[in-house]
């Protein structure tokens, strides 16, 4: 097995789970056994993040492959040698050196990395390479030389909407090492909330917040439980816009109305920061540089997006500030209002980070766009010499399946950029918007789809095979599950609570054949504010449950060969099987339930659907055609399943729908 242009040699039993693809791997013959835990060995430098790095991850592989702890007096004999050339820096950087030579032999390990990031990538990897064997717990025989594709790999999680505890927080950072993201985009203020401590501004919080935010201390943990796995800290704090909850706390800050109340509707808000002020610039300099004091990372997030301040229009004041300094426009002020932050950002000696509306004329070339409108606006802003990072594609509150998202690529080979503009392309990054999640939900509307993105990030552009990364992304998930995150069991537990019982065996089939809908159709659909309680059947189901996939790939496999391929026909039938009888029982929960009720005409649809597909598969496995209109009335009820019921879709109808097409009449 060879990836990327790596040369294999001869192979054993390799099962390739791993996530993402390195860059060059060659598999050998034979394989390490694990019996004994490791004798770690680091000739090269070596300090205390390296070393507890490496502790994390034998005792993951102990747990992994059932081997005595080294802790408890066991001495390690299985050889495992991690040589670091250099030291970072205090401070991790965008150009860090995350590259690493992963030697597996019958004898040993040996791990060759620039930095000691690097090396952590490399034991991540090596995590990954533990299976099974039969007799016992091996890793395979292999030579990987890996580097990722690009330096700036990140997801970006939403508090300000809803607060986020630190718990939260550290098994998503603890998930984002797995799968080699760097960037901890930390989004900390929004209308509803400014969740970040500030002893300068104490009122931003007593105010703004509900009491629910980070200290001080909160963060800087963060920060250090960040970088101790090789990820940056960026925190963004919205201005001039998304900023009620400042203006709560300082209602001079204001652009002339000032709200009476933390803002629970979401959605854009008409409140801004006045840019007109000098005041507002000395706040803004004195927060910053606290700020500055607890997030070292070189680059700020200000936000920038969504500022349409009706105020800006008709205060007399800004009116003519705007006239004395030839602005023409809301557009020109705030890009006023960037450059003065700008200023303030460079004296702190960091890069200003935005989204796509800061991107305006005369904004100095040093500033990051975050584009959230999609490739062309990324595009300009590099043809324009500015920085970008891409996120359009990778908005998670989507709920498109990890297929969609692994498409996308940041950087396609087919652009029209010359090679110094692509060079302004920095990577890309995961955006998880917090309206409709909580702590008990946001692991599952991240995970398991984000490690399919991760992969886009790192991987080399070639590696774009749907079916095999949906083969490795199960065992991916079930890896993050043992760092503790909660993407899997929350299901279960939503479950439950909406049956009001442990036996929710019948429920568990019944969901498989649903997903959550988006974000703008469940806004458009349902009244959400910050105080909705997100208990619902849509916050129970999985975004991309692995039976879509499943479903569209023996559906294929199925029509390559109906008359003959009974495998996949069996298949198919009992899942139908399984769903439709699913049904009574869900049904009767339902009855003892109103908010796992509200998806009953869902469940008489299952019902026609799960029908419709044992028809079909008669039909086509039979070589017999199906009576005239028969086609039309499976069309008509597929077409109803469509419609919006219940905030949830089925994941069923297009592959449902290429069975129906095949069947004759």
């Amino acid at each position: 097995m060879a990836f990327c242009g790596a040369s294999a040699t001869a192979q054993t039993q390799f099962k390739n789970h791993l996530m993402p693809l390195p860059a060059e791997l060659s598999v050998g013959t034979g394989s390490l056994a694990l019996n004994s835990t490791f004798a770690v060995q680091t000739p090269g430098i070596s300090d205390a993040r390296l070393t507890d790095a490496i502790d994390r991850d034998v005792r993951r592989i102990e747990m992994a492959a059932g081997l005595r702890h080294a802790g408890r007096g066991v001495t390690g004999t299985t050889k495992l040698v991690v040589k670091v050339d250099h030291p970072s820096a205090p401070v991790q950087s965008l150009d860090e050196d995350e590259s690493y030579l992963l030697s597996v032999t019958t004898s040993g390990v040996e791990l060759d990395a620039g930095t000691d990031v690097g090396a952590m990538h490399g034991l991540e990897t090596l995590v990954q390479l533990v299976q099974a064997d039969g007799n016992g717990y091996v890793i395979p025989v292999v030579t990987i030389h890996d580097t990722p594709r690009f330096r700036w790999r990140g997801l970006m999680i939403d508090c300000g909407r809803h607060f986020e505890p630190v718990a939260v927080i550290e098994r998503n950072l603890d998930a984002m090492a797995a799968v080699k993201l760097n960037v901890f985009h930390w989004h900390l203020t929004e209308d509803q909330g400014f969740r970040m401590q500030s002893r300068l501004y104490p009122r931003l919080t007593v105010k703004g917040s509900d009491g629910l935010f980070y200290t001080q201390e909160d963060a800087r943990h963060v920060v250090a439980y960040a970088r101790a796995r090789g990820i940056r800290v960026v925190p963004e704090f919205e201005m001039p816009g998304h900023s009620t909850a400042w203006l709560m706390a300082y209602p001079e800050l204001a652009s002339g109305t000032k709200p009476n109340e933390i803002r629970r509707e979401f959605g854009v808000s008409p409140y801004a920061i006045d840019p007109t002020r000098e005041a507002t610039y000395t706040f803004v300099d004195r927060f910053l540089t606290e700020m500055a004091t607890i997030f070292p990372d070189a680059y700020v997030h200000i936000g920038g997006d969504e500022t349409p301040a009706p105020d800006w229009k008709t205060n007399p004041r800004i009116l003519a500030f705007m006239k004395a300094h030839k602005l023409k426009d809301n557009e020109a002020l705030q890009a006023y209002f960037n450059t003065q932050v700008l200023k303030i950002v460079a004296r702190l000696h960091k890069h200003m980070m935005g989204w796509d509306e800061v991107l305006t004329p005369g904004l100095p070339k040093d500033v990051v766009v975050q584009s959230w409108r999609g490739e062309a606006s990324l595009f300009k802003g590099a043809k324009e010499g500015y920085e970008g990072v891409l996120s359009a594609p990778y908005y998670l509150d989507g709920m498109r399946p990890a297929g969609v998202h692994y498409l996308a690529d940041p950087l396609p080979s087919s652009s029209d950029l010359t090679p110094d503009q692509r060079k302004l392309i920095l990577g890309g990054e995961v955006c998880m918007w917090g309206e409709h999640l909580h702590e008990r939900t946001i692991d599952s509307r991240i995970w398991p789809r984000t490690a399919a993105i991760a992969e886009r990030f790192w991987s080399p552009e070639n590696v774009r095979d749907v079916d095999d990364m949906y083969h490795r992304l199960i065992p991916m998930s079930v890896e993050l599950e043992s760092l503790g995150l909660t993407h899997l069991e929350s299901d279960d537990a939503g479950l439950r609570a909406l049956a009001g019982t442990e036996n929710i065996d019948a429920l568990r089939i019944f969901v498989t054949a649903f997903e959550p809908v988006g974000f703008g159709e469940r806004s458009q659909t349902q009244h959400t504010d910050q105080l909705t309680p997100l208990d619902s059947f849509v916050d129970a189901v999985r975004p991309d449950p692995p039976s879509r996939h499943w479903f569209e790939l023996t559906v294929k496999g199925f029509l390559g060969d109906p008359k003959n391929d009974a495998t996949d026909h069996a298949a198919l039938a009992a899942w139908f099987t399984q769903l439709a009888e699913s049904v009574p029982v869900v049904r009767q929960q339902m009855a003892a339930s109103p908010r796992l009720s509200a998806v009953s005409a869902r469940a008489d649809q299952l019902l026609q659907l799960t029908a419709m597909g044992q028809q079909a598969l008669q039909y086509l496995a039979s070589k017999q055609k199906a009576p005239a209109g028969w086609k039309a009335q499976q069309t008509e009820t597929l077409n109803d399943a469509k419609k919006p019921s219940a905030l949830v879709r089925f994941t069923l109808l297009p592959a449902l729908n290429d069975l129906v097409n095949a069947v004759e009449e």
